[in-house]
C-alpha cells in the first residue's frame, strides 16, 4: 500500500468515522475525517486528499451535492470518492452515478470489501497523477520549445542582419555571445577604409546602365571577399564606393595593418579587373583612404530599416582621403602611419588641404609591405 495517501473519512455518526478511520490507519493510510458536507468540501480544499469515503444521508449538504462540487471544480474533478449508505445502493446506484461517484460500499461496512475497493481506487488516481504529471511536463517542454524557438528566430533575424556587414565566422562568435552585438550602440577605437574607382562618374554617365552593372557586380564581388578574408567589416556600398571597418565588432591585434594588406590585395585585384574593364573601353582606375580614431558605432535607421553604422572624425578624414587618392593610390594620415611605418614601403606626399577638413592633413601613400617588394601595386 502506499503510505503517503491520504483519505478522508466524512460521517455524521462518530462511531463510523472512528472505524473508518482506524481501519484505514491500521494500513498505513494518512486519514483524516469530516463531519458534514461543508467541513468535507474544506477539508478537501485545504488538504488534496487522494480518496473520499463519503457517507450519503447527513444533515445539511448531503453525500451526492457533496460528491457534485467536487465534480464540478477542476482541480478535484478525477478525485476518487466512495459512497458509503445504509440505504440499498441497487436504488442509490443511479444518483450516486449522475453524482459523479466512482464506487459504493454498504453499511455495515466489510472490511475486505473497503481495503479492495481503496486499492483499486488509489491504484487509479495514482495513474491519474502520473499522467497529470506527464502533461504537466509535456506542457513545461512545450513552453521552453516556445522559448527556445522564438530565441532561435530572433538569432536568425539578427544572423540575417549581421551577415550584410560581416563574415559568417564573426556572425557566429557574436552568436555565441563571444562577441557583444555590434548593432548596441558603442565607442570604440577603429580603423576605416573607403575605397572607390577612380573615373567611375564619367563611365556611368556614358555607358549603359546594364554595363555599369555588370562592372560593379565584379568589382563589389571581388572586394567583399577579399573584406571577408581579412576580417574586416562592411558598413556599407554607396555605387563604387565601400566603406569598411576594422576593430569592431571583433577586436584586432594590429587593425591598422589588417587594413593596408586587405587594401593592398584589393589594388592588385581591382588592377586585373581594370585590365578587363579596359579592353571593354572602359578607364576605370581604384583609390583608397585609411584612416584610424574613435567612433560611436551602432544601429542607425528606423524600425524595419536598420543598419551598422559608424560616427567620427575618423570617417570623414578616410573618406576625404580617398577623394585625394590618385588611381593605385592608399592615402594614410600621419597618426596611422606611425604605427606601421616599420612594416610598410610608403612615399610622404607631404600636406593635403582636405574638403571638409579644417587643417592640413600629412598623408603617405602606401606602396607595399616591407619585403615584398611591389606586392599588391598595379
Amino acid at each position: 500500500m502506499n503510505a503517503r495517501a491520504r483519505i478522508l473519512v466524512v460521517d455524521d455518526t462518530p462511531a463510523n468515522v472512528k472505524l473508518l478511520a482506524d481501519l484505514l490507519a491500521l494500513q498505513g493510510y494518512a486519514v483524516s475525517t469530516a463531519s458534514n458536507g461543508e467541513e468535507a468540501l474544506a477539508r478537501v480544499a485545504a488538504e488534496s486528499p487522494d480518496l473520499v469515503l463519503l457517507d450519503i444521508m447527513m444533515p445539511g449538504i448531503s453525500g451526492y451535492e457533496v460528491c457534485r462540487t467536487i465534480r464540478d471544480d477542476p482541480a478535484t474533478a478525477l478525485l476518487p470518492v466512495v459512497l458509503c449508505t445504509w440505504l440499498d445502493p441497487n436504488q442509490e446506484r443511479i444518483k450516486g452515478i449522475e453524482a459523479g461517484a466512482d464506487d459504493f460500499l454498504p453499511k455495515p461496512v466489510n472490511q475486505s470489501e473497503l481495503f479492495a475497493r481503496v486499492k483499486s481506487l488509489l491504484r487509479m488516481k495514482s495513474l491519474q497523477d502520473e499522467v497529470k504529471r506527464q502533461a504537466e511536463q509535456l506542457a513545461e517542454w512545450n513552453r521552453q520549445l516556445e522559448r527556445r524557438v522564438a530565441e532561435q528566430v530572433a538569432e536568425v533575424e539578427c544572423l540575417a542582419r549581421l551577415k550584410r556587414f560581416v563574415s559568417p565566422r564573426v556572425c557566429e562568435l557574436i552568436l555565441a555571445g563571444e562577441v557583444d552585438d555590434p548593432l548596441r550602440t558603442h565607442r570604440r577605437e577603429v580603423t576605416i577604409v573607403f575605397t572607390d574607382l577612380r573615373g567611375f562618374t564619367a563611365f556611368s554617365d556614358s555607358a549603359e546602365p546594364e554595363e555599369v552593372m555588370d562592372v560593379l557586380r565584379e568589382y563589389h564581388a571581388t572586394l567583399g571577399r577579399i573584406v571577408m578574408a581579412h576580417e574586416g567589416t562592411i558598413e556599407h556600398f554607396t555605387g563604387d564606393g565601400v566603406m569598411i571597418l576594422f576593430n569592431d565588432p571583433v577586436p584586432l591585434h594590429e587593425p591598422e595593418l589588417s587594413a593596408i594588406r586587405m587594401a593592398l590585395e584589393m589594388r592588385g585585384a581591382v588592377a586585373v579587373l581594370a585590365g578587363g574593364w579596359k579592353k571593354r573601353g572602359h578607364d576605370l582606375g581604384f583609390g583608397v583612404g585609411i584612416a584610424n580614431g574613435y567612433a560611436t558605432l551602432g544601429a542607425i535607421g528606423f524600425e524595419g530599416r536598420r543598419d551598422y553604422g559608424a560616427i567620427g572624425p575618423v570617417t570623414n578624414l578616410a573618406a576625404r582621403l580617398c577623394v585625394e587618392a590618385n588611381p593605385g593610390q592608399i592615402l594614410v594620415p600621419q597618426r596611422l602611419f606611425g604605427k606601421v611605418e616599420e612594416r610598410v614601403q610608403a612615399e610622404p606626399l607631404g600636406e593635403l588641404s582636405l574638403k571638409g577638413i579644417y587643417r592640413r592633413v600629412t598623408a603617405y601613400n602606401i606602396v607595399s609591405l616591407c619585403g615584398s617588394g611591389g606586392s599588391g601595386s598595379e
